[in-house]
């Protein structure tokens, strides 16, 4: 009798063992390197407190870690966190890793050489930290590597020639940052190779030969370098994708701002083109998650050993207990794996691999790079609508605002926010999130105004640069070009504004040629695109560029919105004086309501006064000198605030037929004083 607890007891060590042991050896292990990953990144604790040692990675515990269907660590999104440390060479204990994320943080530290052990891993990124140091030339060994993202880090020394032994790398970003040297010749071996950004280092020499003859290369930038010598003409074929500036010894034939090349710049460079140098052969290092290895999980010899001896004398009970092993594990099985089906250049695509959670880089939008509004059941396909040159994927988006940070919050509305936001490239945008609770119901209308958004093109329009809709964070997101300056808005009402700048009389004179210019294009329906009205005109929607040139923004966006959410951002306008005052009896705008608004600016922009109300409603309005912004101190042309006057009068007639069109309006603005 007294067996029986021992037997129960024993029972219950090989359940244990056989439920948890092979995982639990693997488990710990990643554990282990997981939390001294952590102790690395984050000292304090405070952004990765999800992460404890009692918890379970491949269950959801760990935020942005996510699990192969083995159970194994795969993925480690954790870009735009915050993360202060630096990256500990624990993280090489995680074998079966495929994408590390740890972008748009400020990370210090050198890279560890460890990290090449990750020979699974497929997509690195450390991009947008504070990493200094040099680039391990032990990053040759990652032969899985895709994409390599060290751009805007402050990393020193040279390019290592060991990277081009990473034969399935398609994107090498390395720029903005203080890389000095040649361009290694031995790159041109990375056949895969679409994207190549060594912009903004200290790189010289000349453009090597076998680079340029990279058979997928799409893009190459090497701007802002001290490059020299004959550049290749196998770039000619890139077109736009090859980018050079601030490369004053290039020389060539076929490429734009580059000088002829002389016979002692052909013959006899100044600095050679950099030859391949010789690889050492690294040493076989076995690898631990290569073929079969990460299929299955290894047992220690002691495990061996105990399920042995116990199956002798209960193997019975071991068949059942392996079967019920088995219908856990697959249990445990998470999601099946994505598929990458992009067809635009991104460099900011996760490679597939199982996931449970929603971490942020592990979705579908973020794999194709588009996440369409329509499940192709009837609707219309932005393929079909769309030119694919504007279209982002969520990540960059996502990156560029990084991750929508309250430091980058430019406005919000009742509908929509606006950030400011760095592309890879270096260009500063803005970003418009609107909800899609706030859009047109009618998939097809939204696409169609989408559409017009994109045909707009003009010097005294905010440009849009692309747009990206995700059905899953349910939000459209509008790419601008940044504009500098602010709004016209914050030029008026200056009586009380020390610190502000006062607009001299020739800008303000620009600034309302720019604005007519613009809002004539709208009405116009030449350059493929509809007549427009814009409705929403004011002086928070003129933007101030660099030059101090106007550039009206929001036109077209009432094609997005829905009916009563349109209707709501007439209180704003109604209440500053912008709205026309026929809207109120024929419920609707036209290109007269338009020319209304125009006006009304036109009186702000000389009185540098946001209420003008009772300059429009009284004809007989004051002296001209009493009109003018007292702030110009009387500087200012007569003949022409007193054309500018008029035009304004006329302008804002309660009469829509006493209006003039803009054209009319451009035709007496271009017209000598």
């Amino acid at each position: 009798m007294e067996s029986i607890p021992l037997l129960r007891g024993f029972s219950l060590l090989l359940l244990s063992l056989l439920l948890l042991g092979p995982r639990a050896v693997q488990g710990n292990a990643e554990l282990r390197a997981l939390m001294e990953v952590k102790a690395a990144l984050d000292k304090e604790g405070r952004i990765l407190a999800s992460w404890t040692s009692d918890g379970d990675p491949c269950r959801g515990d760990f935020e942005g870690v996510a699990c192969n269907e083995y159970g194994k660590v795969a993925n480690i999104s954790l870009q735009g966190k915050g993360l202060s440390g630096f990256i500990s060479p624990a993280v090489a204990e995680l074998r079966c890793l495929s994408g590390l994320y740890l972008h748009y943080n400020a990370l210090r530290g050198e890279i560890p050489r460890e990290i090449s052990n990750l020979t699974e891993l497929s997509e690195l990124y450390l991009n947008n930290n504070n990493l200094p140091g040099r680039i391990p030339v032990e990053l040759g060994k990652m032969e899985s590597l895709q994409v390599l993202q060290l751009c805007y880090n402050q990393l020193t020394g040279g390019i290592p020639p060991q990277l081009g032994l990473l034969k399935k790398l398609t994107v090498l970003a390395l720029q903005c940052n203080h890389l000095n040297g040649a361009i290694p010749a031995t790159l041109g071996d990375l056949t895969q190779l679409t994207r190549l950004d060594l912009s903004f280092n200290h790189l010289f020499g000349s453009i090597p030969v076998k680079l340029a003859q990279v058979p997928q290369l799409v893009v190459f930038d090497v701007r802002n370098n001290s490059l020299s010598g004959n550049v290749p003409s196998d770039l000619k074929r890139l077109n736009g994708g090859f980018q050079y500036g601030n490369n004053t010894e290039l020389c060539g034939v076929g490429f734009t701002s580059l000088k002829v090349c002389s016979s002692d710049d052909v013959l006899n460079p100044s600095k050679p083109e950099p030859f391949g140098q010789e690889i050492p052969q690294s040493a076989n290092i076995t690898a631990h998650c290569n073929g079969s290895h990460c299929s299955k999980s290894s047992k220690s010899s002691a495990v061996k050993v105990v399920i042995g001896i116990v199956a002798l004398a209960f193997g019975g009970l071991v068949i059942s207990l392996l079967a019920f092993a088995l219908y856990r594990r697959r249990k445990q099985k998470i999601g099946s794996a994505l598929e990458v089906s992009d067809s635009r250049l991104s460099t900011d695509q996760p490679k597939d691999f199982y996931r449970k959670s929603a971490s942020p880089l592990i979705s579908l939008e973020y794999s194709n790079g588009w996440d369409s509004l329509v499940d192709g059941r009837g609707g219309v396909g932005l393929s079909q609508e769309v030119s694919q040159s504007f279209r982002f994927n969520l990540e960059e988006v996502e990156c560029a605002t990084q991750y929508f940070s309250d430091v980058n919050l430019l406005g919000k509305s009742n509908f929509a926010a606006s950030f400011k936001g760095l592309l890879r490239d270096g260009t500063v945008v803005a970003v418009k999130s609107i909800n899609k609770t706030s859009c047109k119901t009618e998939e097809a209308d939204f696409l169609k105004g989408l559409k017009i958004l994109t045909l707009l093109r003009h010097e005294n329009l905010v440009g849009l640069r692309g747009f990206c809709c995700s059905r899953g964070r349910g939000e459209c997101f509008l790419v601008y070009d940044f504009v500098t300056n602010g709004s016209l808005s914050q030029y008026l009402d200056m009586k009380d504004n020390v610190n502000g700048r006062v607009l001299d009389w020739p800008t303000r004179v620009s600034i309302v040629k720019g604005i007519a210019k613009g809002i004539e294009y709208l009405h116009s329906n030449r350059s493929n695109k509809p007549a427009l009205v814009h409705q929403n005109i004011s002086a928070e929607k003129v933007l101030i560029d660099h030059n101090f040139a106007p550039r009206l923004s929001g036109s077209g966006l009432h094609k997005l919105l829905a009916d009563d959410v349109v209707f709501s951002t007439l209180k704003a306008s109604a209440a500053m004086g912008y709205l026309a005052p026929e809207y109120t009896t024929v419920g609707r705008f036209t290109e007269k309501s338009d020319v209304y608004a125009f006006g009304v600016l036109v009186f702000q922009i000389l009185t540098g006064k946001s209420n003008v109300s009772h300059l429009r409603l009284n004809s007989e309005y004051a002296k001209l000198e009493n009109l003018i912004d007292e702030n110009l101190d009387g500087n200012y042309s007569k003949p022409e605030a007193s054309k500018l006057a008029g035009i304004a009068l006329v302008c804002t007639s309660e009469t829509p037929s006493q209006r003039p069109t803009m054209e009319a309006v451009l035709q007496q603005l271009s017209v000598g004083y």
